[in-house]
This record gives structure tokens, sequence and C-alpha cells, in this order.
């Protein structure tokens, strides 16, 4: 378990006070309570201050402050090795430089994920490879069909080509899991190429506690996994890769070569453990930890935004929503603005739930929705509409395509057959 003292009342017990207020920073329910702009809005909670005053002070370069959490966290996902790192981003970006030789270098990627719309060309600057985005031929997720047709094996003849030394895939993606029997179809057939296999697990911890498989079921169909400590989890800081020994002992390196070394890391490390601990538990299954209340969250709120006619862009999987403000005609912009009016962050046309989410803020969210409503049918929708010069707008946009294109490809069929 995560090393922690007791935090009784106003005060921490070895005579740290907390600042002379009325509400702290650490007390709970904090601002995350009716913040549904994303899970990594969630606060510090009082264990994650124990486990930091209790930290252990040993150098980061002379020793390792991170070391047990690591160990921990390798464990926790059935694989032999972790590595803590800054940030997610971090995470992934050591991890693919890690896995790649000499160029040229291709890499697989699903269109809407992580790695190409929030990562800043960083796998094209460190590790010098070309994304060949997919689309998701069901609109949820990516196939091995999807990435055969657009992967490129080569030997070398062809001196024209760049061939595909690694496959990238975002699992959660935007709230949809990709199956366990998928990702063991594609590990199987990369395996047999000599490609590496990289997923961006951010968010595996909701695969987990939606019942989809253990963390250490999803970890042993990869050679690496990045972890976020803050999305859902709610640490302050950091992100955990996984992977085996010799893949770990080099990405120390690379990790060191684009600043990720760390004088301290048994401060963040420490308060990254009691976030895993208190909010996801000791349970690989995840099926006790409180990201599940989240997803019945989520399921409330779909099922209250569909009662009152609006739709939603993809389905609802664990913890994300994506509402289909377009359809009835809800600018986003004024969405957020009116919603604050009702107490509430919100961002796009994403919601996402957490832990700290207080049922209160859901009662306001859902009288909010009821009344932007109700003069839904004076609207007219903006199916023209763009996606503002925005991350997450961009990736409504992205999350909406490969749904209607594979309803349009399906209802094409029927006809045709018909």
């Amino acid at each position: 378990m995560a090393p922690s003292i007791d935090v009784v009342g106003t005060h921490v017990s070895n005579g740290i006070h907390k600042l002379n207020s009325e509400v702290t920073a650490w007390q709970q329910p904090g601002p995350a309570a009716a913040d549904f702009r994303s899970d990594i809005t969630t606060t510090s909670t009082p264990a994650m201050l124990s486990a930091i005053v209790n930290a252990g002070l040993n150098d980061g370069w002379s020793g390792n402050g991170a070391a047990g959490f690591e160990a921990h966290m390798a464990q926790l996902c059935g694989r032999e090795a972790a590595l803590f790192m800054v940030s997610s981003t971090m995470g992934n970006q050591v991890a693919l430089r890690t896995h790649f030789g000499r160029p040229p270098l291709g890499i697989i990627c699903d269109e809407r994920s992580h790695v190409i719309h929030q990562e800043a060309a960083g796998v094209a600057q460190f590790s010098g490879a070309l994304p060949q985005t997919v689309r998701p031929s069901n609109g949820l997720y990516l196939t091995l069909e999807d990435i055969r047709r657009k992967i490129v094996l080569s030997d070398g003849s062809d001196a024209c080509t760049t061939p595909t030394r690694a496959i990238h895939l975002e699992n959660p993606l935007g709230g949809i899991i990709m199956p366990l029997t998928e990702l063991r179809r594609i590990k199987q057939y990369a395996s047999e190429n000599d490609i590496k296999l990289h997923m961006d697990g951010a968010r595996l911890w909701e695969a987990a506690a939606a019942g989809a498989g253990s963390l250490a079921d999803f970890c042993a169909e990869a050679d690496s996994v990045n972890l976020c400590l803050t999305k859902g989890i709610g640490a302050p800081v950091g992100s955990i890769v996984v992977g085996d020994m010799a893949f770990i002992h080099h990405a120390r390196w690379v990790r060191k070569s684009i600043g990720g070394a760390m004088r301290q890391p048994g401060l963040m490390a420490a308060a990254a453990w009691a976030a895993v601990d208190e909010a996801f538990g000791h349970d690989s299954s995840g099926r006790h930890s409180l990201l599940v209340r989240s997803h019945e969250l989520a399921a409330k709120v779909a099922a209250f935004w569909q009662r009152l006619g609006g739709r939603l862009v993809a389905p609802q999987q664990t913890n994300m929503l994506w509402l289909d403000l377009e359809a009835v005609g809800i600018d986003e912009t004024e969405w957020e603005r009116r919603g604050k009016k009702y107490g509430l962050e919100l961002h796009a046309s994403r919601l996402v739930m957490h832990y700290q989410i207080s049922d209160g803020a859901v009662e306001r969210l859902e009288t909010f929705m009821r009344d932007s409503m109700t003069d839904v049918g004076e609207r007219r929708p903006d199916h023209a509409s763009f996606p503002r010069n925005d991350a997450v707008s961009r990736l409504a946009a992205s999350m909406r395509e490969p749904i209607e294109i594979a309803s349009w490809s399906t209802a094409r069929v029927k006809g045709e057959t018909s």
C-alpha cells in the first residue's frame, strides 16, 4: 500500500497545518464536484497529501524514490517492470521512441487518437516516424482488417516505402473500448510481422472498471502500455509505462534524453500511489473501484438526455458521453456559457464523469439539459457547422465521422441486398 500518515480534522498529525481558511484545496468535495469537462479536473485528496508528507526524499539520480510505486504498478498490470513519467504524453513518446530503431519509420494510429490530436506532433519530432492514420470501419474501434489495409510490410527492396514499425492503439478511445478479442488478433499479427504494439491506455482503468477485462489482461497484449495517473485516478501529476525489463531499461535512457528524469520523484510517486489505491484499488479487475460509480452516472445522464429527445454521437460504454448538440441546434460555446449559470463546468459536446462528481451536480446538469431542450423545436440543426479551433471540438467531429460513415455503408449494403 502507499505509505501514508493520518490527516485529522484541520491539521496533519505531524504538525504541518492546513491553510487557515474555511475551505482548503485538500477538502472534499472540491471544485471538481461539478466539473464535467474532463476526468483530469479531479483535485488531490487528503490521502495524497498524507502520502506526500511521508514520502522518501532520496535523490532520483543516486536512488529512485519512485521504485516502490513502479514495482507496485508492474505487479498490478501483470508486467515485469514499470517506469514513472511526468505526463501521459511523455509516456507515449518515450515508449514509441524506445521501440523504434533506424529510419524509415512508419506507425499506424487511429485517426481520432490522442497521439494525433493532442501531443504536438511528438511522434514525428522525437522519433522521426510517419504516422499513418486509420479510420475504424465499424465506427467504434480499429480491427485487424482496418490495420491490414493501411500497413506497410517491406524488406527494403522497394526504397520508396515507409515500413510500419509500430502499431499505436488507444484504449479506450473517446470512451469506446476495443475488446480484448480484437486486441489479441492485432497483437498476434504484429508479432508475426516483427511490429511493436504500443497501447495508450491513459484511461485503461475505465475499461477494467467496465468489466471488459483486467489491467493485466489488457497489458499482456501489448509490448508497452501507458497508463495516465491523472485521468480518472486523480493523481496531481504523472503517468506510468509498463513493459518487459529490457524495454524499461532502454526507456530510462530515452526519458532522460527528453528531460524526464526527476530529482525528487518520490513526492509525486507517493501521491500517485495513494491515488491508485484510493480510486482504483488493489484488484487488477477494477470491479470494486470508485470508477464504477462514474460509469453509472454516465449511463444515468445518457438515458436522461435521450428521454428528452437528445441523441448521442457514440454509445456510452464508460465514463464519457458525446452529446449530439448539432442535431438539436445548440452551439457549443453557448452551451458552455449557459452551463456556468447552473454552476457547471462544460467543454464542447463532451461530458466526462469522474469519482468526484457530486449527486447535486448531476441534478443541476439534468435540470440544465431539460431547460436547454425546451425550445429545441424552434431551432434548426446545423449540419454544415465546423468544429471550433479546439482539440475536444475537433475530436468530437472525429468521433462522429466514422460512425456516420459506418452507418451509411451498412444502409447501402442493406439496400443493395434487398
